[in-house]
């Protein structure tokens, strides 16, 4: 006889405690699984940029962009209305002090020197003739001047004949007396005339003063009038270069029109534009490399200018007097200002869009795993390509510091894929 035998109820408990426990712990697993993926971000290695923490030396350099300008320069303008009527020199040619570079007509200002020379022509015959009169008039007084001393001395003799002549009684005392006033007379007379002669002299002189104080205005009138009409050949004035034309052919220019620019080429200047976040840390003197792409040129700040136009500050550097080759005016250059050196600190190229005295967040790669850690660091200055790192690394440490702001969301941690 068969007998039935039935499982113990308790077994069939405990295993079905036991399905739902690894049922729950699967379970589990996967939502810890999934909080973990929903919060790694991965990026790939070869899209983005991973630099180091260096310890060192580091010299805080401000960077700039501008141009070399020449450090003399002078404007040729028109003096007078004229028209140009030759244009000898173009732009980028080297030109001397006495190099013509357009030739301009005005056929009215011919006319007005020839005038002001017929006029300063008539002036000097006017004064030449005025001496001739001053003289012939002070000739005719010396005349009678003589005639009047011949006179006096005639009429004194005559009165010592007549003084000798009265004691004996011949001459009247009436006699004697009318001689010795025709004497005393005839001495005033002589005196007047001799005042006379010297204030016409006096007057004579003032006359030709004045006629030659006209004709020295007249003669100022030919040089001005003559000055405008050799200036109708615009010349360089300085050794240098023809930096910009601004007439044509045939163009009619007015008073004060602007001719050309005429710039050294040896006298050179940089003129480098630098952030304004930047320009509190440069000061005048400081030494700057100027870069030509060529030849590197070692100058001072020689000016801040004070207006700030594009957020950027316009800096002057002062270069030496022996240039390169490869230095010439309106050439683009970058310089470098060395502001400070910083001893023996830790420090790391520049992020995108950071600030100096900051605090940064960046991705620090984990020795020997796929990973990255979102870590602190405060920053310091800025020197060109690097800044300072004050906190948050160390030597050897290497950080993300490309722009991940196209990420959706900001992780502790990244995951870093080949």
């Amino acid at each position: 006889m068969d007998v039935v035998k039935k499982k113990p109820k308790k077994q069939w408990l405990a295993n079905k405690y036991q399905l739902v426990a690894v049922v729950l712990l699967v379970v589990i697993a996967l939502i810890a699984w999934a909080l973990k993926a929903a919060g790694t971000v991965s990026v790939s290695r070869k899209d983005v940029l991973v630099e180091k923490v260096k310890l060192g030396d580091l010299e805080v350099v401000t960077e700039g962009f501008g141009v070399l300008s020449s450090n003399r320069q002078q404007l040729l303008t028109a003096l007078t209305p004229a028209t140009v009527k030759e244009v000898v020199l173009k732009p980028g040619a080297h030109v001397e002090p006495d190099s013509v570079i357009v030739r301009l007509e005005n056929p009215e200002l011919i006319q007005e020197v020839e005038d002001a020379q017929q006029e300063l022509l008539q002036i000097m015959a006017n004064l030449r003739q005025l001496k001739l009169n001053n003289q012939r008039e002070i000739l005719n007084e010396t005349a009678n001047l003589a005639e009047l001393t011949a006179r006096y001395e005639s009429a004194t003799l005559n009165r010592k004949a007549e003084e000798k002549l009265i004691e004996q009684g011949i001459v009247s005392q009436l006699a004697y007396q009318e001689s010795v006033l025709e004497e005393n007379q005839l001495a005033k007379r002589i005196e007047i005339l001799k005042k006379r002669i010297e204030q016409l002299k006096l007057v004579h002189q003032e006359s030709v003063n004045i006629q030659q104080e006209r004709l020295k205005q007249q003669q100022g009138q030919v040089k001005i009038r003559q000055t405008r009409l050799d200036a109708l050949e615009v010349k360089a004035g300085f050794s240098g270069v023809l930096q910009r034309l601004s007439v044509e052919l045939g163009q009619s220019l007015t008073q004060g029109q602007e001719v050309a620019l005429i710039g050294s080429v040896t006298d050179l200047i940089a003129l480098v534009r630098v952030p304004q976040s930047q320009v509190q840390q440069v000061v005048v003197g400081q030494t700057a490399i100027v870069d030509t792409r060529r030849d590197k040129i070692v100058g001072k700040v020689s000016r801040i200018e004070p207006i700030v136009q594009d957020n950027t500050v316009e800096i002057e550097i002062a270069l030496p007097e022996t240039l390169p080759a490869s230095a010439r005016p309106q050439l683009n250059v970058d310089a470098s200002i060395i502001a400070d050196k910083l001893q023996q600190v830790l420090y790391i190229e520049r992020p995108v869009n950071v600030k100096q005295h900051s605090k940064i967040n960046l991705y620090r790669l984990t020795s020997g795993s796929s990973t990255a850690q979102l870590t602190t660091l405060e920053l310091g200055q800025i020197a060109g390509r690097y800044i300072e790192v004050i906190s948050g690394a160390k030597p050897d440490d290497a950080f993300i510091i490309s722009d991940l702001s196209n990420l959706k969301s900001t992780a502790p941690e990244l995951a870093i894929t080949p």
